[in-house]
């Protein structure tokens, strides 16, 4: 799938910053890629963009315009046909990460089919899976896992590999999720695998590999969540991980979208070693990726020290102060 940009980032009415949390990700590790942002009205983010209409942005170069908005169940909501069609129209094409298939809705199909238009839905693959079998492969596995899900699970791996990478190690970002994927331009959106095969799914995006070759798997969901934690599992098992580094956003009390309490770490901890060992008995947990865009600098360290403290293990916002602690401690507990 190879999806022409620059890109108008749409993010329609979404309801809060977190909602455009795929836009935001692109903009974040692929802003050269990004023109502009196109915002409906009663929308509540913004990913600081200038705001262009789709005639401004075509003029500028825009090539497609691309849904930025993550919601629950990954629908398409029907005023934002309007927009897509009128995309579709000036020449553009459209990509999204929703479950709904850009096709399966009348209108944008017949624009596209007017307009030569492409239609890409980054959610869907054709590629067919086996089921998981759970056999060790050769090669090293790292997977983020989360207290909730839009925690940082997706950054702190994307931080995990540049860090690696930095230090010479063979590393490699694995997405399993539909903004990963726009940003690495490969891999898979787990969620979109029918049940049976989301282990067999991990497994071929992590395959055998050189024994000193790291992948490092994007994690969904959390093991806790009433609503993902499907998903979260069958990627555990498949992606047989070495070690694992958890999320943690510490200012939340329940997890988001339901009225579910935050899971301790402790119990992620415990409950990712008791599940994760089914397929990897050796697995362990070498760091916290803590996400504190809601702290202050002062009480972001206060965080860090005495989660840390309390766990024993480097703690750390990878996107205020980095991975290197973290993936010392990879590196330590590799090499013994």
């Amino acid at each position: 799938m190879e999806i022409e940009h620059p890109y108008l980032m749409f993010l329609g009415d979404a309801r809060d910053q977190l909602a455009a949390k795929t836009a935001q990700g692109i903009v974040d590790w692929r802003k050269d890629w990004c023109l502009g942002q196109m915002r409906l009205e009663g929308c509540n983010a913004d990913i600081g963009l200038s705001d262009m209409a789709i005639d401004e942005a075509v003029q500028r170069g825009a090539r497609t315009l691309v849904v930025g908005v993550a919601n629950a169940g990954g629908v398409l909501p029907d005023h934002w046909v309007d927009t897509i069609v009128e995309a579709l129209n000036a020449g553009l094409s459209v990509a999204t990460g929703l479950h709904t298939r850009l096709s399966s809705v009348p209108r944008i199909a017949a624009a596209a089919k007017a307009n030569s238009g492409q239609l890409h839905d980054v959610r869907f693959s054709d590629q067919k899976f086996d089921t998981g079998k759970g056999h060790k492969r050769s090669g090293k596995r790292l997977l983020t896992v989360g207290t909730d899900c839009s925690c940082g699970k997706k950054y702190t791996a994307l931080a995990m590999e540049k860090e690696m990478r930095a230090r010479g190690l063979n590393a490699d970002f694995c997405a399993t999720g539909q903004t990963g994927v726009f940003i690495s331009g490969r891999g898979i959106s787990i969620d979109a695998v029918v049940a049976d095969f989301i282990s067999g799914a991990a497994e071929w995006l992590s395959p055998d590999n050189d024994a000193d070759h790291w992948d490092v798997v994007e994690g969904q969901g959390s093991l806790f969540h009433p609503s993902f934690a499907g998903v979260s599992m069958g990627l555990l098992h498949g992606s047989q991980p070495d070690v694992f580094v958890v999320c943690h956003e510490p200012t939340r009390a329940i997890m988001r979208g339901v009225e579910t309490p935050l899971p301790t770490i402790q119990q992620v901890i415990d409950q990712t070693i008791a599940s994760g060992s089914l397929t990897n008995p050796n697995i362990q947990c070498v760091g916290l990726a803590v996400n504190t865009i809601a702290l202050d600098d002062a009480a972001m360290g206060r965080c860090l020290a005495e989660l840390s403290e309390q766990y024993r293990l480097p703690a750390s916002d990878p996107m205020r102060g980095g991975v290197s602690a973290i993936v010392d401690e990879l590196i330590s507990r590799s090499s013994t």
